[in-house]
């Protein structure tokens, strides 16, 4: 078996060459599994564990996913999906008093977004992995990753039991240093009942669907979504602007007379 890794460039590894190269403090192998090398090499899941500076296989066949079902470990070394919820990076003491304290700050939101997404999700919990995105959907550890859920979608004898109950399990994860999430937290907190809070949710919940690599059930009411954000930055009120189109419309009262024949006018008048 042979892999493109996020330190292999265009080369590629065996498991053992990976295991060579492992830090002194890594215990586990860290792996992605996706479509392309381009769509996992950009994912949001990679971002802290290669900030870090581990080395992250990059799995993009189908077979991979069947493999990795099977082979939980190579050398000794535990293989660990980065998109999958548990995903524990050696960290110092300071690095975990932050993110406990992160974790107590925010779970007033994970709350409120927990209630909004309901059945969507299995929980909301704040995240360790994410550097530069403001949220991602995980799997639960015995759930299909997104890859897995889109190869299953597409086989034409596939079992409708087993999708309804494996690809359910859905965590979202926030970054609770990205600004988004803060200032959604500070608005949360002010009236939880917003609506703009209730749509601000739902619509990172389908963006990180899609950037986790997941398909969208309803895109038609995501893209009302997005469009109905656009038309707020705008300044396009949306209940002026239906105002305006129910109206009917509204004759000059100092519009002149119609031309031709003024009896026609009159009798036009008349009529009115």
């Amino acid at each position: 078996m042979r892999y493109n890794t996020s330190a292999s460039g265009d080369d590629v590894c065996s498991l053992k060459d990976y295991v060579s190269r492992m830090k002194e403090n890594q215990k586990h192998i860290y792996y992605i599994t996706g479509e392309s090398k381009e769509t996992v090499a950009n994912s949001a899941f990679v971002e802290r564990v290669k900030k870090r500076g581990f080395e992250v296989v990059y799995m993009t066949e189908p077979i991979d996913e069947y493999v990795v079902q099977q082979s939980k470990e190579f050398d000794g070394k535990q293989l660990v999906s980065v998109t999958k919820e548990g995903l524990e990076l050696p960290e110092d003491e300071e690095e975990k008093k932050k993110f406990e304290e992160a974790k107590a700050k925010f779970e007033g939101l994970c709350k409120v977004m927990k209630d909004i997404l309901d059945k969507k999700v299995e929980k909301v919990v704040v995240s360790n992995r994410l550097v530069d995105s403001p949220c991602c959907i995980v799997t639960s550890q015995y759930g299909w990753s997104a890859n897995m859920e889109r190869i299953m979608k597409a086989q034409a004898l596939r079992d409708s039991s087993a999708m309804g109950y494996m690809a359910a399990k859905k965590h979202l994860e926030i970054n609770p240093d990205h600004s988004i999430m803060e200032n959604l937290r500070l608005k949360a907190e002010a009236n939880k009942n917003d609506k703009s809070v209730k749509d601000l949710v739902m619509l990172l919940f389908e963006t990180s669907l899609l950037s986790s690599g997941f398909s969208l059930e309803e895109p038609g009411t995501h893209a009302s979504r997005i469009y109905r954000m656009i038309k707020l930055g705008l300044g396009i009120d949306e209940d002026d602007e239906k105002i305006e189109e129910d109206e009917p419309a509204v004759v000059d009262a100092e519009m002149p007379p119609l031309e031709g024949d003024k009896e026609d006018a009159s009798h036009m008048e008349e009529v009115d």
